[in-house]
């Protein structure tokens, strides 16, 4: 794991050196080991170092081949690189590290991008710079578990791990006031757009050429459809994914520094700490604790690795009088109100000392369909199959005079999914129409949505709509949320996270499984829970599901409350037109007698935060900017 950053641009390296290192510094916290930079005339790479293979100098980075025509930044693990170091070797190629780094700078030399990234096994971000060809490539994994941004301009191009790099360079555009909407609605910008115009994220599974100053993407990967004819038996699937799974998890315990792995009280975490007990590994297991709270699962953990006889350590957090705001604002390139993010912020930080290389069960839940939607999508989806047509269009015009609220919202809920599909979904979700209603928008967001609301109901869109909604939320909350979550607070205390359940040959394995092998009898994750049922407990198997969770609306009303009160009575987003702080406050109010806030309280509190520590920075001295003429220039 590392920060990557760098600029190619109309040759004048002196300018281009310096703000490539005034992005290095946004990113440092990724890379605490060490730093470096590569120039060329039009070109300059930068990098902060987390070793975690071959520690000695021969792995720092950027890498450059040794005529220097091609160089690389990487952030990432791939998994397989012994196996291809082998096939380089067989080749003719030499080695002076024992890196992963190195055999991607090889790897591009011997077979080019695009085969070397077929070949790959892991979770990466990188960039080549090819001198010879002015050529420069950009790369994301698969699934999107490494951050990697870009901005064009000029005839230039700049790329970073953190939308943050841009700003403090001076390369952020405004902010973007669709990415606020998004973020008010979701607690976290969306990978369509960044918090600021002008920077975007390189889609997961995608390639990025840079050549004669324009770019263009190309995906390279998308995971396999279920079928619903695959001839497949439960039991066969329960023993492949084993299979699988055990493979992935041995990959993932390579390392030149110490690893170890989250347990919560569930099937995911408890099977790869189970995976890593079976391989002979001898690890220590982390747990979050909100003792008290109907949320710990402690205690469950704590059973779990009794039976595994591993090593644990429970680490509590109690609400206190800071809310933990500032460091979820400083550990996020954007605003992101992940309550559990909270949480993995203060497992990383005592984590740290003791490790450097985290194992989690992040992924199990989305593609072996562990979430309740999952399965009410799934019955949706089977009674759209014998509606008649027209049914949406009738539905929509009766729901009309149907109550939403009490009883009957989840039996309308599961009438829209069936009849309107993926847009019935998508306008279920509360958020912006909330904000609204409640009065809380300035008028710089009154009368905006956010594009999922704009999803058109569709009858036929009702017979896929599980399908269609695991395809939307891989682009969406799968990446921006749960998979930023987890590399957001690792990294930002120098660790690597790690998770089996994101391996390609295990995800192509799950997302190729028919609905009715994934969801068997009505149960959420059922091949998951029948493999934990045998190598771990019945407890831990049919356990009710929690989730790694921060009570944080519960906070909020409670010991939390007079810091939100004091942060909205001197309101950023006030003044300048984006929230009604005098909304909030009534809101917030409104909420004591129950304990309890509504989560869009939560992300207005965590967006004012962020705009406090954005407007701060403003205020620092000026940062090397990009001029009108395409030339670098104070």
């Amino acid at each position: 794991m590392c920060g990557i950053v760098g600029l190619v641009a109309e040759p004048d390296g002196a300018l281009t050196a310096r703000t490539v290192r005034q992005m290095s510094h946004a990113v440092a916290r990724r890379g605490p080991d060490d730093e470096g930079y590569e120039n060329w005339p039009s070109a300059c790479l930068g990098h902060r170092r987390l070793s975690v293979f071959d520690l000695s100098s021969a792995g720092a980075q950027p890498m450059t081949s040794e005529d220097r025509a091609v160089g690389i930044v990487f952030n990432g693990a791939i998994y397989n690189f012994r196996e291809l170091r082998s096939e380089l070797e067989a080749a003719g190629c030499r080695f002076g590290s024992r890196t992963d780094t190195e055999v991607l700078l090889q790897g591009y030399r011997e077979w080019g991008v695009e085969r070397l990234v077929g070949r790959i096994c892991g979770m990466y971000a990188f960039a080549i710079w090819d001198e010879p060809q002015q050529t420069l490539y950009l790369v994301r994994d698969r699934l999107g578990v490494k951050p990697l941004l870009y901005s064009m301009r000029d005839g230039a191009i700049a790329f970073a791990s953190s939308a943050r790099a841009f700003r403090d360079a001076g390369w952020a555009g405004e902010l973007d006031p669709q990415a606020l909407t998004d973020f008010l609605e979701y607690g976290y910008v969306t990978e369509q757009r960044t918090i600021y115009e002008g920077v975007r994220k390189l889609p997961a599974a995608t390639i990025l050429t840079w050549k004669n100053g324009k770019g263009h993407e190309l995906p390279y990967w998308s995971p396999p459809e279920a079928d619903p004819s695959a001839n497949v038996s439960f039991e066969d699937a329960v023993e492949e994914a084993e299979h699988l799974f055990l493979a992935a998890v041995k990959r993932r315990l390579f390392a030149d520094v110490p690893v170890c792995a989250l347990l919560s009280g569930g099937v995911d975490s408890s099977l790869v700490c189970w995976a890593i007990a079976r391989l002979g590994t001898d690890i220590t297991a982390y747990t979050a604790a909100t003792p008290g709270d109907p949320w710990d699962e402690s205690e469950g953990a704590r059973d779990t690795a009794r039976t595994l006889g591993i090593k644990h350590r429970i680490l509590e957090m109690t609400p206190g009088v800071s809310t933990g705001v500032d460091l979820l604002v400083s550990a996020y390139g954007e605003p992101f109100a992940c309550a559990s993010a909270l949480g993995m912020l203060d497992l990383s930080r005592a984590i740290k000392p003791n490790a450097t290389v985290l194992l989690t069960g992040d992924g199990g839940d989305d593609v072996f369909l562990g979430y309740p939607e999952h399965r009410h999508l799934y019955d949706a989806q089977r009674l759209a199959a014998f509606l008649p047509p027209g049914t949406g269009a009738a539905w929509k015009k009766l729901r009309n005079f149907i109550p939403h609220r009490g009883a009957l919202r989840r039996p309308v809920h599961f009438a829209d999914y069936a009849a309107g599909g993926l847009g019935a979904v998508a306008s279920a979700h509360e958020g912006i129409p909330e904000l609204e209603a409640d009065g809380m928008l300035g008028e710089r967001l009154r009368g905006r949505t956010v594009d999922a609301r704009r999803i058109p109901w569709s009858g036929q869109s009702g017979r896929c709509v599980l399908s269609s909604f695991l395809e939307h939320d891989r682009g969406s909350r799968f990446v921006s949320e749960y998979l930023t979550k987890v590399d957001g607070a690792t990294m930002y205390h120098g660790l690597e996270a790690r998770s089996p359940f994101l391996d390609t040959d295990l995800w192509e394995f799950g997302a190729a499984l028919p609905y009715s092998v994934r969801l068997r009898g009505g149960r959420l994750k059922a091949v998951l829970r029948e493999l934990a049922r045998r190598r771990v407990s019945e407890r831990v198997a049919f356990g009710k599901k929690r989730g790694f969770g921060v009570p944080v609306q519960r906070w909020t009303a409670g010991p939390w409350r007079g810091a939100v009160e004091e942060s909205f009575r001197d309101s950023v987003l006030h003044q300048e037109g984006w929230l009604d702080a005098s909304a909030v406050l009534r809101r917030l109010e409104a909420s004591e007698a129950d304990g309890w806030v509504p989560q869009r309280l939560w992300y207005a509190y965590v967006l004012e935060s962020w705009f406090k520590q954005e407007r701060s920075a403003e205020r620092q001295p000026a940062a090397v900017a990009l001029g009108d003429s395409g030339r670098l220039s104070r």
